[in-house]
């Protein structure tokens, strides 16, 4: 199936708009699960090879090799994903009502360098879509794997008011997630990295942990959340959010979004928006290194950014990554890039 999708198929995609594709791919998955054939084969093909298990947040993760969000924002294909192999499937952003994005385009492809460039804005239904379709998913026929939920705000909504958008897609989705992902990073909605300075984080992150509470008050489980953050911080601001993280007892962190930083062989990339793939790979390593030396590798931490090969995925669980996710490489690699990266890693400890 490699040469396959990166004969024939990846071609004849790539002759298509970058968002086009990607709409045109995810039609494609829904009407394979609605005819279920096509799903038992992508198991037979992609399934997840035994021993690579990982237990975190109570939760049991079949691989550590996860798919980003941004790729299913609707949780449209949730059982199509995880028939590729892939251990969770993060779904989202998810804003509390929905939204169109930024104009079009707003999704842009860069073979030569494995790289993709995003604007797209937290284009997606809302709330009570995507609640609809993971219940949906939940209520079907049993399919193993672990979901998370990645949270946004409104594009209209003050940072002011922003940890009420937060609550909103934390109250909505928290009976349904096994983790919820908190994006504050995306550079594609403006002044939504400011969340990550001090005065903001500490609202936000005090705004969750106290709806988490009530949840355990009232005999719920308590849903493991994670910040998503950005590569691009510098290393006192990194610090300041890992110490707000840790002293809130969030649950870890997603280390990390697209990049701005357009220095060294990207300077030409005129593209504005978050650069994802492999340019932003050793940005956000680093960042797993320095937020696991800060923690002494007790925060789980699920790295990302610009894994294609089982090489790329284990250097980021050496780093102290707990689990990784894939986006860009997905673009590249294609569907049975899941089972080759859990093949090639090493067996978690």
């Amino acid at each position: 199936m490699a040469s396959l999708y990166q004969n024939i198929i990846r071609p004849l995609l790539f002759l298509q708009s970058p968002e086009n594709a990607h709409n045109f791919s995810l039609s494609g998955l829904k009407w394979a699960e609605r005819l279920g054939l096509p799903l038992v084969c992508l198991r037979s093909l992609c399934s997840s090879p035994a021993g690579k298990e990982v237990k975190l947040w109570d939760l049991e993760f079949s691989n550590p090799v996860g798919l980003a969000a941004g790729m299913d924002k609707d949780a449209e294909v949730i059982r199509p994903m995880l028939g590729m192999g892939f251990g969770f499937v993060e779904v989202g952003t998810v804003t509390p009502v929905a939204q169109p994005g930024n104009p079009k385009p707003r999704l842009f492809r860069y073979p030569q360098h494995h790289a993709v460039v995003n604007r797209m804005g937290f284009n997606n239904d809302g709330l009570d879509s995507l609640v609809s379709n993971v219940s949906r998913f939940k209520t079907g026929k049993p399919c193993k794997g672990v979901i998370g939920i990645n949270i946004g705000k409104q594009k209209d909504t003050p940072n002011e008011e922003a940890h009420l958008d937060y609550l909103k897609g934390f109250e909505a989705t928290a009976d349904l997630a096994d983790y919820v992902a908190v994006n504050i990073s995306s550079p594609n909605t403006p002044n939504l990295r400011e969340l990550q300075d001090d005065q903001p984080l500490q609202e936000l992150l005090k705004t969750l942990k106290e709806a988490n509470a009530s949840r355990t008050a009232q005999g719920k489980r308590h849903v493991p959340t994670l910040l998503k953050i950005a590569p691009d911080l510098e290393d006192a601001h990194l610090e300041q959010i890992v110490s707000n993280v840790v002293d809130h007892q969030w649950d870890g962190i997603i280390a990390t979004n697209t990049t701005i930083d357009r220095s060294g062989d990207y300077a030409d990339f005129e593209t504005p928006g978050g650069l994802s793939g492999r340019p932003v790979k050793e940005k956000s390593t680093a960042v797993i290194q320095k937020i696991s030396k800060l923690t002494g590798g007790k925060l789980p931490i699920i790295g990302v950014g610009g894994i294609e090969t089982a090489a790329d995925a284990q250097e980021k669980l050496d780093a102290g990554a707990s689990l990784v996710q894939v986006y860009s490489g997905f673009i590249y690699q294609g569907p049975k890039m899941a089972r080759r990266i859990v093949q090639g890693i090493k067996k978690p400890a």
